[in-house]
């Protein structure tokens, strides 16, 4: 490496440094020190039995631990691949000409500008059996009484929370798909078609190959959202079982302080599985890119 490179290499690190820094101290320093009281060090809650996996131990003997992950899981692997689909589709119609095209490049953003609690509250209004659609139904005759209504909120299945990730987490995913729709372009597409390749061998063998990065990239990230989602699956979800971000903030919130071990021991523990996940997700993308003959 010559002088110019190694400056060049030392003002990228530099240009990096203040967001690296910010990572740092609040991910990397707050999950440090969540998990040293995981290990029992925690004096201000008068827990000193530093080292110790006795709240390890606890949690994972806990059969509602594992009902949680299993919820955690449904609640972010359901949505991203709903969205994913949904997703593609929606930036493959827009990448194609069609009247109205602009105001529909338009409206489909607007959620990503929007606050997930205002998703959470428009689900409430719509949704609860006292809410719009519940009277509106009632007024049709189509049910009784507005509490006829099927139970979409606060239950265990999740529609309510899958219908607000759905609605901020489509848009995102579709605009980053529709970028790399744009800078692929036509051609590929046009140049299968010519050669006698069918609609559907197109999308499998040409176009989808060269949106796996964008798509790999959308739904990782809207995973690792979900995964950890706090707000949404509070609100929305059942009061039992409920995601392990909810039943850390409860042992947390305990009066009981030296339960507070047992919350950070559980979001070591979300942070480790989700970690695992994304690895593994990166592992197999990967191989479907040697499959495909696009990585070395």
């Amino acid at each position: 490496m010559n002088g110019k490179e190694g400056r060049l290499t030392l003002t990228k690190w530099l240009g990096l440094l203040p967001a690296l820094t910010v990572l740092a101290v609040l991910f990397a320093g707050a999950l440090v020190f969540a998990a040293v009281q995981s290990f029992g060090h925690a004096p201000q809650y008068g827990v000193t039995e530093f080292p110790t996996l006795k709240y390890y131990r606890g949690v994972l003997g806990d059969d509602g631990f594992w009902v949680s992950l299993g919820i955690t899981f449904y609640y972010a692997l359901v949505p991203t691949v709903l969205g994913g689909a949904l997703s593609l589709a929606l930036a493959l119609s827009l990448s194609r000409r069609f009247r109205g095209k602009a105001l529909a490049l338009f409206l489909y953003r607007i959620p990503m500008v929007v606050p997930y609690l205002v998703g959470v509250s428009l689900a409430i209004l719509l949704f609860a059996n006292g809410g719009l659609f519940a009277r509106l139904f009632h007024a049709l005759g189509v049910i009784a009484t507005p509490a006829d209504f099927p139970r979409l909120i606060q239950t265990s299945g999740g529609v309510g929370i899958m219908m607000v990730y759905l609605w901020k987490q489509v848009p995102f995913m579709t605009a980053m798909l529709y970028a790399n729709l744009i800078v692929i372009g036509r051609q590929p597409e046009e140049a299968a078609t010519l050669l006698g390749a069918s609609p559907w061998q197109t999308f499998r063998h040409v176009t989808l190959p060269r949106l796996m990065p964008a798509l790999v990239g959308s739904t990782l990230i809207v995973f690792a959202f979900n995964f950890g989602a706090f707000e949404v699956p509070f609100i929305l979800g059942a009061g039992y079982p409920n995601t392990l971000t909810v039943e850390a903030w409860r042992l947390f919130d305990n009066p009981d302080y030296s339960q507070r071990p047992a919350a950070m021991a559980i979001v070591c523990l979300l942070t480790l599985i989700s970690a695992v996940c994304v690895l593994l997700y990166l592992m197999l993308s990967r191989r479907f890119d040697r499959t495909v003959g696009r990585a070395a």
